[in-house]
């Protein structure tokens, strides 16, 4: 009882440091925050300040993969050590462009892509460790760190306003020193711990077994599998082995599992080695643990959770552990790609919203009262991030937990979730369309945050219920591909609308005071996404519905 009281310790400490690990990386949500004060300065254009936008979401999502694969196989703690240095030497550069007012747009994409790379990295090391140490209620502990990622701008956006008012200098050496400094003291307080073993102790039920507790294997099948092939160094990583080799070899250690099971049933036990043998194999169905499940005595069907019942039956305890998919399997796989373009035109939606609510006050401000001096128009727009973040986090958090509800009580699909944000999205770009009063800005800000929070808070638990657990982190770096593509579109369009609409004036300073139509059409073609983006998701409902119908199905016709 003392080690099950240590390891949870453990874990509750190793779920603090993924949350604040997270907090410091998604710092490029406040890039609105400093951008139009650094666009000034330097005399950027629109479209060129949201490529420097770009580079950061593109470090953040386009080496998913890479960065995944490397968190699989090496553990999360080497890739946390990395996102630390690359943070700091992304953000500095910056600062120092702004100090001397030039810069080298290239240069200066290039280091905003060493924020979004290390965010990533460090990022996908916190989710996956939450995701291992907390089988039982995965939703929930990767909600935490999921939510904390979406709090990061409005973290730094306060202080930044609280102690750096009006000074993009310092809130950039802010973030260079902060991101740095959270991530590298997370980094010795996160880790994996390690799956219980495989035998436990039968209990009392013989009285011939009183003076001694027998050690007894139990069903686990991932064990069996990982028997053979050694164990990696470190919980959490994956092995070498093949993905083919591995189902197949969960599979079989499965059938073997049943027909000894019905034997057993069948025959009755014989003596004392087979009454054991039975126990063994009731207590190991109870536990439905595996090398992932949590160190607490599973004998007693107690939950991860003081409190909390444990779901025995549940998707998380089941497909996510027995299902494998990646690699190759992946792209082939027709619900990874429904998926993917869910993510690639939802996430687009709130990136473009996200990277341009600088400019969304400024040109309503401009509109509306001519006479705003900087100072007070950087106080707005960090303050709408402020909201954004807020918002994104409390979707982050309420999808996390209420994907969970919708799986263990209601028996949905968490994809309802992608639903909710659907709609979110749509009622903000109908806000977006319809604001000329910039005091009610903050109703854009906040439904694009919590559409945001909603979408990113559960997606990750829908990838590792859909392909499996072990490979979570790879596929997921697969599936972020996907806002690469869609938040370029989104973006540069916005920022070719917007600069259509501004005026050059002799400082070579680029401005619009036209108010909501400086933008109006970029919200036009977002909104039409949106109706897109809901019809693809109850698609998605539909063919998960008739696969895991046909799923259980066949299984049924096996057992037969």
């Amino acid at each position: 009882m003392m080690l099950a009281n240590r390891v949870y310790n453990a874990r509750i400490v190793s779920s603090i440091a993924a949350t604040v690990i997270s907090l410091a990386c998604g710092t490029n949500y406040v890039y609105s925050a400093w951008a139009p004060q650094f666009s000034d300065k330097l005399l950027l254009s629109t479209t060129e300040s949201n490529l420097i936008g770009l580079a950061g979401n593109l470090g953040m999502y386009s080496m998913g993969v890479p960065v995944g694969m490397f968190v699989d196989s090496k553990g999360p703690r080497p890739a946390v050590i990395v996102g630390s240095i690359l943070l700091g030497l992304g953000y500095y550069p910056l600062r120092q462009a702004y100090d001397v007012g030039h810069g080298s747009v290239p240069w200066m994409c290039f280091a905003s892509y060493l924020t979004g790379l290390g965010g990533c990295m460090a990022f996908a090391a916190a989710v996956k460790t939450s995701a291992l140490n907390w089988p039982h209620h995965r939703g929930t502990a990767t909600a935490f760190p999921l939510a904390a990622f979406g709090l990061s701008a409005f973290f730094f956006a306060l202080i930044g306003s609280v102690f750096f008012p009006g000074s993009p200098s310092n809130f950039l050496m802010l973030l260079a020193c902060g991101t740095f400094g959270m991530t590298f003291a997370g980094f010795f307080f996160l880790r994996v711990l390690p799956p219980h073993s495989p035998y436990h102790a039968v209990p009392d039920a013989d009285p011939s077994m009183t003076d001694s507790q027998q050690l007894h294997r139990t069903t686990s099948d991932e064990p069996k599998a990982r028997a053979g092939r050694g164990n990696p160094s470190e919980p959490g990583m994956s092995s070498t082995t093949t993905d083919t080799t591995n189902t197949q070899m969960t599979q079989n250690a499965s059938e073997q599992g049943d027909e000894a099971s019905g034997t057993l049933d069948s025959q009755g036990p014989k003596g004392p080695n087979r009454a054991a043998d039975v126990e063994a194999a009731t207590s190991g169905k109870q536990d439905g643990a595996d090398e992932t499940s949590s160190l607490l005595s599973q004998s007693t069907l107690s939950s991860s959770l003081p409190g909390e019942v444990l779901v025995q039956s549940s998707i998380d305890m089941d497909r996510s552990h027995r299902v494998d998919i990646r690699g190759i399997n992946l792209l082939k796989n027709i619900e990874f790609w429904q998926l993917f373009t869910i993510m690639g035109i939802l996430s687009g939606i709130g990136l473009m919203t996200i990277n341009n609510i600088g400019n969304d006050v400024t040109a309503l401000w401009r509109h509306y009262d001519d006479s705003i001096d900087d100072k007070t128009l950087v106080l707005r727009q960090q303050m709408h991030v402020s909201i954004l973040s807020i918002c994104s986090f409390s979707g982050r958090l309420l999808s996390g937990v209420g994907s969970d509800f919708l799986v263990k009580v209601l028996h949905a699909s968490r994809v309802w979730c992608l639903v909710v944000a659907s709609g979110i999205f749509s009622i903000a770009q109908i806000c977006a369309l319809n604001t000329v009063n910039p005091h009610l800005l903050g109703l854009v800000s906040g439904f694009s945050g919590l559409g945001y929070g909603f979408l990113f808070g559960v997606f990750p638990s829908i990838v590792a219920e859909s392909f499996g657990i072990h490979g979570l982190s790879q596929n997921w770096g697969f599936m972020t591909l996907s806002p690469v593509i869609s938040s370029n579109i989104f973006n540069l369009f916005y920022g070719a609308v917007f600069d259509s609409h501004s005026i050059v004036d002799a400082d070579g300073v680029s401005s619009c005071a036209e108010g909501v139509e400086c933008y109006r059409a970029a919200y036009d073609v977002t909104l039409g996404a949106c109706g897109l983006g809901l019809v693809v998701t109850l698609w998605v409902i539909w063919h998960q519905r008739r696969s895991r119908l046909a799923e259980a199905a066949g299984k049924a016709r096996a057992r037969e």
